[in-house]
């Protein structure tokens, strides 16, 4: 397995796995999948403003991706980013998710980044116990903030000084 930089060309191959996710589980709290245009648009943009936006692959079949934005707008939180990371159902257990947190988390620390924020969906206890695992401090969870399957979700925020 290797990770490397996305492109729009792995857009359609990431959302063959982000999609069902979206429609069928409360990994994430949109409703709204993801096309191919609009996911390679995105990678470039990530990456144009200095952002990561990493897969994994294994030969030739992308696994799962991780990429960063900032947590909240102006530049007082320039700092401060959060990330996303999905992985293939193929790829759970196998080690790709720590790859691309890794990836994540070493680009932005090069890049002067001192704290990463991860929501969860209280919904997801594999996702907070993955973060865990990685280092990440559970630093609040936000009741009834996520809408989603007709009922609310709780959000847990996690946090990594790195």
């Amino acid at each position: 397995m290797i990770v490397r930089p996305a492109t729009a060309a792995d857009a359609a191959a990431i959302c063959a796995f982000w999609n069902p996710q979206i429609r069928e589980t409360a990994v994430t709290f949109s409703p709204e999948e993801r096309s191919p245009d609009t996911l390679g648009r995105l990678i470039e943009t990530r990456q144009a403003e200095g952002r990561a936006f990493f897969v994994a692959e294994e030969q030739t079949e992308i696994l799962g991706f991780a990429t960063y934005f900032q947590f909240r707008g102006g530049p007082g939180y320039g700092r401060t980013m959060e990330h996303t990371v999905i992985l293939s159902p193929a790829a759970w257990g196998r080690g790709a998710g720590r790859a691309l947190m890794a990836a994540v988390e070493d680009h932005a620390r090069d890049r002067g980044i001192h704290s990463m924020i991860a929501g969860v969906s209280s919904e997801n206890p594999a996702g907070i116990a993955f973060h865990a695992r990685l280092g990440y401090a559970e630093i609040a969870r936000l009741p009834e903030v996520g809408w989603k399957f007709g009922r609310w979700m709780d959000l847990v925020v996690m946090q990594k000084l790195l």
